[in-house]
């Protein structure tokens, strides 16, 4: 099970907001936000953010303390660049994009639950048990409505002929 963060649309370049992803990436999150809280950065206070509210999704439908959780997935994707000119010299136009970036972060949690299916299994195993039953379709039975409606119906003129 995992919990994800996806922020799309945010005001920063992507390159500058990688640069940050590749110091924390390593780290577990709980260490990341240690990092980044001091870090004098825009795209830190960003991360900061969005993964305190991963590690908050994921404490509530994972249901385990921060501590054991790692990133599954950390990725920087572009977004998209608004398109804006500045004068230039003798009234030409210069161009320039401002670039917006998509987030994504995926939590998982390090504690590995056993499902309690292996666990009967293992338990049956032991006891020389064997799950054998053997499967039975079932055939579709029709109901009166729906055999009239299957019925073909025939024109007056063929029904005097088929009668005879």
């Amino acid at each position: 099970m995992e919990a994800t963060v996806y922020l799309k649309n945010i005001h920063i370049s992507p390159k500058k907001l990688r640069m940050v992803v590749d110091d924390i990436r390593t780290l577990g999150p709980n260490e990341s936000l240690d990092y980044l809280f001091y870090s004098p950065k825009k795209g830190a206070r960003i991360l900061y953010k969005a993964i305190k509210s991963a590690i908050d999704n994921a404490k509530y439908t994972l249901k385990v303390s921060a501590d054991l959780l790692k990133f599954r997935l950390l990725t920087v994707e572009q977004g998209n660049a608004l398109k804006r000119f500045r004068p230039g010299g003798r009234g030409t136009a210069k161009p320039y994009k401002k670039k917006y970036a998509h987030l994504k972060i995926a939590l998982v949690s390090t504690q590995v639950k056993k499902s309690p299916d292996k666990q009967e299994k293992k338990k049956s195993e032991t006891a020389g048990e064997k799950d054998t039953k053997p499967v039975v379709k079932q055939k579709r039975t029709l109901k009166s409505e729906e055999k009239k409606s299957r019925v073909k119906k025939v024109s007056p003129a063929k029904e005097s002929e088929i009668k005879k």
